[in-house]
């Protein structure tokens, strides 16, 4: 199988940096996000290694790639028997078997029910040990090999509830956010301090190569608010609001991940300059591509709006093509849409689904 491309005028980078600024470019940016099981099948499908990320990408017309300090201090956390740990962070996983393969799913939760000395112990990574001399090595490599857009960061960062409760447990990391816990507060800053150093040291060594920040923060269930605009202004905000300020500080524009109903927040986020926001889960509440864009169509990007639960999932590839190209039509006239899946692809989704999916953004994502 093959996706055949939209005729291009631009290279990625200029594509991309011209939605940010919701400038007309040739068609709409892509982006995609899978788990591994439907990432092998797709790349059997089109030909690829699955090893093969950057040739997965060309096929598919992905505009964007992550530019990532890697990690070379020492180990932090132990790896308990049949447990995968995620060193950057210390949370714990346990695979997970399904009917489509299986995934990695977070346990054992080591700061749940944790004391005030638990969470001053708890080892969080030194920036100093990060390569940023690989992360410029790699926007080099990508400046000179297709002119791609790169971003730093991701939807993990900072993630203040999403992340700390795959280490705390949803539950407490909530009650801490609501009681004002100072242990567990101060671990929460401590964490977002390194992830925040970490984004300053790989800007500052990128500079000139990098065009986008990715930021994260699960805010919204399908139904309703995580949390209120109360708590989130006075917790969560201000530690966003230092991130957003890094990205203006190097004149990038900054992107944020955030599941479910969030479009509660996002006059917040506009306020302190945020550029975009990513997800978009169109069966949640308030968060149809039409609502969007009636309530903050040119004022923010949106990078998402395709279900990974619709038909996608469980249609069939014209139903597929179908919901692609009206999400499309909602999206486009406001300029600075992305095109992307919902979070990431579902192992449970049909290849030929997917592929008619990214065949429909090239087919019905040009401006005219």
């Amino acid at each position: 199988m093959i996706i055949e491309k939209a005729h291009e005028t631009m290279t990625s980078r200029e594509r991309v940096r011209r939605t940010f600024a919701f400038e007309k470019t040739d068609r709409v940016p892509i982006g995609y996000d899978a788990n591994a099981a439907i990432h092998q099948k797709l790349c059997h499908a089109l030909g690829v290694r699955p090893d093969d990320m950057e040739g997965l990408y060309r096929a598919l017309g992905v505009d964007y790639r992550p530019m990532v300090a890697p990690y070379i201090g020492k180990p932090l956390h132990k790896v308990p028997e049949n447990r995968m740990v995620d060193q950057m962070e210390g949370c714990i996983m346990r695979w997970v078997p399904n009917g489509s393969g299986g995934y990695w799913d977070f346990c054992d939760f080591p700061l749940q029910d944790a004391e005030d000395e638990d969470f001053d112990a708890f080892p969080v990574p030194n920036p100093d040990d990060c390569d940023y001399d690989a992360t410029l090595a790699a926007c080099k490599h990508y400046n000179e090999n297709g002119q791609f857009a790169l971003y730093v960061g991701n939807a993990g960062v900072p993630d203040i509830i999403n992340s700390n409760g795959r280490i705390m447990g949803m539950e407490d990391v909530l009650c801490h956010l609501m009681l004002e816990d100072e242990a567990a507060l101060r671990f929460i800053r401590r964490r977002a301090d390194f992830q925040l150093n970490m984004m300053e040291r790989t800007l500052d060594k990128c500079k000139g190569y990098i065009d986008f920040v990715w930021l994260g923060e699960d805010l919204g269930t399908q139904i309703a608010p995580m949390i209120s605009l109360d708590l989130y202004r006075k917790t969560i905000k201000p530690i966003h609001k230092q991130f957003i300020d890094l990205a203006t500080s190097y004149g990038l524009p900054a992107i944020m991940h955030s599941c479910g109903s969030s479009s509660w927040v996002y006059e917040d986020l506009i306020a302190m300059g945020l550029r975009g926001v990513d997800t978009l889960q169109p069966e949640a509440v308030n968060m149809s591509p039409a609502y969007l864009t009636e309530h903050f169509g040119g004022r923010l990007n949106f990078r998402g709006c395709i279900s990974t639960a619709g038909p996608l999932a469980y249609g069939t590839a014209e139903e597929t093509d179908r919901v692609c190209r009206e999400t499309l039509e909602i999206m486009m006239p406001h300029r600075g849409y992305h095109f992307a899946p919902t979070h990431a692809i579902q192992d449970n989704s049909p290849v030929e689904n997917v592929i008619a999916m990214y065949q429909a953004a090239h087919t019905y994502g040009l401006y005219r």
